[in-house]
């Protein structure tokens, strides 16, 4: 997924030329929100083959983190993103809610989906200060929840065909992430 946008920096813990941003639904452009959506669809609907409605109105109340890599010379290429609620935003609990995290096929298995959770606790609490945070985790990425504060809290069940977990992490600061070590060079 590719935009002719340029992000803005953010002090991150990713090497250049990556960037995270961090966006209300109200200031994403054209081009962000096409890559975005475009890269839940790609992953949530036609790879999972799973055959449901993602784009509802909780993307408007919604904070939206993207990681964009943006080698010299080319378009910034949206590489992994989560979604994020602060509390009573997406459901009326006193809990942040983390969903539709997601990484790019070509950019899978060095780290980034732990990463942008992390960052996402990580903005979370510079929002709000230390908040309790939910998600609905695919149940084959427990360990990785897991390894960010998260606990299994009730039984797992199906959403859209795919076993999930509900699960919870107490109101802590997030652990830091650095992706230099795993991060290809472009």
């Amino acid at each position: 997924m590719s935009s002719a946008f340029e992000p803005p920096p953010v002090v991150a813990s990713v090497p250049d030329p990556w960037r995270w941003t961090w966006h209300p639904y109200h200031t994403l452009d054209v081009d962000m929100l096409h890559d975005l959506l475009a890269l839940r669809q790609a992953v949530f609907v036609v790879e999972q083959n799973c055959a449901y409605l993602d784009i509802t109105g909780a993307d408007r109340v919604a904070w939206h983190l993207c990681l964009w890599q943006k080698p010299p010379g080319e378009m910034a290429e949206l590489v992994a993103y989560a979604r994020a609620f602060h509390p009573g935003a997406y459901d009326a609990s006193n809990e942040a809610v983390i969903g539709r995290v997601v990484v790019a096929p070509g950019y899978r298995r060095q780290g980034l989906g732990r990463a942008v959770v992390a960052e996402a606790l990580n903005r979370l609490f510079s929002d709000l200060g230390p908040v309790a945070t939910k998600l609905s985790a695919q149940a084959h990425l427990e360990e990785l929840y897991a390894s960010l504060g998260f606990v299994t809290n009730g039984p797992g069940f199906l959403e859209d065909g795919i076993p999930h977990l509900p699960m919870r992490r107490p109101a802590i600061p997030a652990p830091p992430v650095d992706l230099r070590p795993t991060v290809p060079s472009p």
